[in-house]
């Protein structure tokens, strides 16, 4: 049975979020230029095409925005704007995607020093804008906890991936948690 269908009954109206954490043998400071490089998770994401900065916004920075281009094949092709909501170097990184006021979704990473190296999180919680998740659950209601349990577990191995490629990027070892 997949591990994420036991997970405790998942609603979308409770905002549920999941992530994965790795040992990367490399200190925050190295760290840092990647998990705030947009364009870097697309080399490993199954889903994540790419991104580019917008309005004049040439890297990271609170309220600078991104639009990201995604595909998969239950959906098709998106695109997203994306505002970052955090940007604490060399530790803390996140962004909200759609709507501010109502977003469909939020991401980020946690970096914090460990003995030698750093534990890295990236992590990803559900909004309640509208998404294909939401089109999805309102047409199977009856199937919601199965659609976001499926859609974390596609999102962690994702993100396990991004976390193996910023090791592979800097040369170094990682552990998974």
């Amino acid at each position: 049975m997949d591990p994420a269908l036991s997970e405790p009954e998942l609603r979308l109206v409770d905002q549920p979020s999941t992530s994965v954490t790795a040992a990367i043998s490399a200190p925050p400071e190295a760290i840092w230029p990647i998990i705030t490089d947009i364009g870097f998770p697309a080399k490993h994401s199954t889903e994540f095409r790419g991104a580019q900065w917008l309005d004049d916004a040439t890297g990271p920075s609170v309220g600078a925005r991104f639009e990201g281009s995604n595909a998969n094949s239950r959906i098709g092709q998106w695109q997203t704007i994306s505002t970052v909501t955090e940007c604490c170097e060399p530790v803390g990184f996140s962004w909200i995607v759609g709507d501010p006021e109502r977003p469909l979704a939020e991401w980020g990473f946690r970096v914090t020093p460990i003995d030698r190296g750093s534990a890295v999180q990236q992590w990803h919680r559900l909004g309640l804008g509208e998404s294909g998740m939401t089109w999805l659950i309102g047409r199977e209601p009856e199937r919601e906890h199965e659609i976001i349990a499926g859609r974390f577990e596609r999102q962690r191995r994702n993100m396990r991936a991004n976390l193996e490629g910023i090791a592979t990027a800097l040369g170094v070892s990682i552990e998974h948690r």
